[in-house]
């Protein structure tokens, strides 16, 4: 808006300028001339033939600057055979002829046959009473008055157009930035319900923007309840399936046979794609419902760490915790369990008895690094991990969910999980980058 009002003010200041230039200086240009015209008809109505047939005044003219030597206000009269007659002031110089030839109406021309003074003429051709030839009359003034007042008059059309351009576009911007900043807060709006600090757009807009910020905040209610809906009955299908699932259980434990190991085998399976299902539903209603919860990482990292280490006591692991212990989760708790504890599990579970978890990121995230002594991962099988299901070390017991479900639900929250190879430890490095809430 603008660059479009730019786009108009200026050329239409330019032609204006142009405009006005015109105007005023031809009207600067006709005063002057008009008072050559005054002085040139005093001349003639002056003028008359003495006895020889010459042309003489009979009242000199008024003006004191015909008297000066190079006053800059100069007569001439002129004829055919005869000597010049001319004022004062002219000393030793003459005035050339018309470049038009005959002036029987007065001609007005610009002169520069003096070396530094350009000069604006008047001159006719008058025919005298009894006067067997024609005379040319001239007056002419030096221009550096008329060319002074022409640049002044330039200079102020110039700045003062220039400043009114420049107040123009000023108030134009004004108007936009006024106009538009309405919209400027919807997005700031619609921002602050990304990042979870707001479930709607505040109502309080003029009448222009209220009809669409309606519209979002019906729109982010529409989505509630679907989504809402959807996550209900993912809830109700996992229940429905725990059900079975914990009586195929139930029924396979204590037998040897092949079948019911291989029925316990894939109901855990089963299992854990219900869990990770309901975890992604879950994370996926608190993200989309704009929540405003928060997790401690080191208390959370510290209750994980114990129970992983619990749970693999007998292998003799050793989890350390170090980093920032201020950093903020923008989320919930649970994912936060559910993401870290996968990871904490999967190092604790392939690596060689040492996992190393520290905490660290810049402002607005956080980086939860997690590093084992195992054997690592080449890159080119680091993408298959993230694939459901997908294992590389198949001796080791586990359903290859785990880092699908991290990757998953930190999606969810605008984050996203690095694998690389730890330089301290010798094995994987996991990298979980997470938003945070900056204290």
């Amino acid at each position: 808006m603008i660059a479009l009002a730019a786009a108009w003010i200026i050329p239409l200041l330019v032609l204006g300028g142009l405009a006005l230039d015109r105007v005023l200086v031809g009207t600067l240009t006709r005063n002057f001339d008009s008072q050559l015209d005054f002085v040139l008809t005093a001349m003639v109505s002056t003028a008359d033939l003495d006895e020889v047939g010459e042309v003489r005044f009979l009242r000199p003219l008024g003006d004191q600057r015909f008297f000066e030597p190079y006053s800059g206000l100069y007569w001439q009269v002129s004829a055919s055979g005869q000597d010049f007659f001319r004022s004062r002031s002219l000393w030793d110089r003459v005035l050339g002829p018309a470049p038009q030839g005959e002036c029987l109406e007065p001609c007005r021309y610009a002169a520069t046959q003096f070396t530094g003074e350009p000069l604006r003429v008047v001159g006719r051709d008058v025919q005298l009473p009894g006067a067997t030839t024609r005379f040319y009359f001239q007056v002419a003034q030096s221009t550096r008055d008329l060319d002074a007042q022409v640049r002044l008059l330039r200079a102020i059309l110039l700045w003062s157009l220039g400043v009114l351009g420049l107040g123009l576009l000023a108030l134009a911007a004004l108007q936009s930035t006024y106009g538009l900043s309405p919209l400027a807060r919807v997005s700031r709006g619609i921002a602050d319900i990304r990042s979870g600090e707001a479930r709607r757009v505040d109502d309080n807009f003029p009448i222009e923007i209220a009809p669409l910020v309606g519209e979002i905040n019906e729109l982010l209610e529409h989505n509630e309840k679907q989504g809402e809906a959807a996550r209900r009955h993912a809830g109700n299908l996992a229940h429905a399936l725990k059900t079975p699932m914990s009586v195929l259980i139930g029924e396979s434990e204590g037998r040897d046979d092949p079948l019911a190991q291989t029925v316990m085998a894939q109901v855990q399976v089963m299992r854990r794609h219900v869990d990770h299902q309901l975890a992604r539903a879950r994370a996926t209603g608190q993200r989309g419902g704009a929540s405003t919860a928060r997790a401690d990482v080191w208390p959370t990292l510290e209750a994980i760490i114990r129970t992983v280490g619990r749970i693999h006591s007998d292998r003799g692991v050793t989890i350390d915790l170090a980093g920032d212990r201020r950093k903020v989760f923008r989320g919930e708790r649970q994912d936060l369990d559910e993401m870290v504890g996968n990871l904490i599990d999967n190092a604790a579970l392939h690596g060689g008895g040492r996992v190393f978890v520290s905490i660290g990121g810049g402002p607005g995230q956080v980086e939860i690094m997690i590093e084992d002594d195992g054997r690592g991962i080449a890159p080119v099988d680091r993408a298959r991990l993230f694939a459901r299901g997908e294992r590389l070390d198949t001796d080791k017991p586990g359903t290859g969910l785990g880092l699908a479900i991290a990757r998953d639900v930190a999606e969810i929250y605008g984050g996203w999980v690095v694998l690389d190879e730890s330089d301290d430890l010798g094995g994987l490095l996991v990298r979980l980058i997470l938003p945070a809430v900056d204290g």
